[in-house]
């Protein structure tokens, strides 16, 4: 069973991949005027934006947000 799942995962990645990319890995925002961020393991970012998704999404926002390793 979870060899099935894992396979249907991955094709859903792959489709999800083809004008865009995914990043996987623990990944946060800055926090918000309001003290919110958004925390995520899978991100799929559009290719024209990708330079611009590392430099505000990334995992030391995580920890300056006060999230464990």
């Amino acid at each position: 069973m979870k060899t099935i799942i894992l396979a249907f995962c991955l094709i859903l990645l792959t489709n999800c991949s083809t004008n865009s990319v995914v990043k996987l890995g623990k990944k946060c925002t800055k926090i918000a005027s309001d003290n919110t961020y958004e925390k995520s393991f899978v991100w799929i970012v559009d290719k024209k934006n990708i330079e611009d998704f590392s430099a505000k999404i990334n995992r030391e926002n995580c920890k300056i947000n006060g999230e464990k390793s």
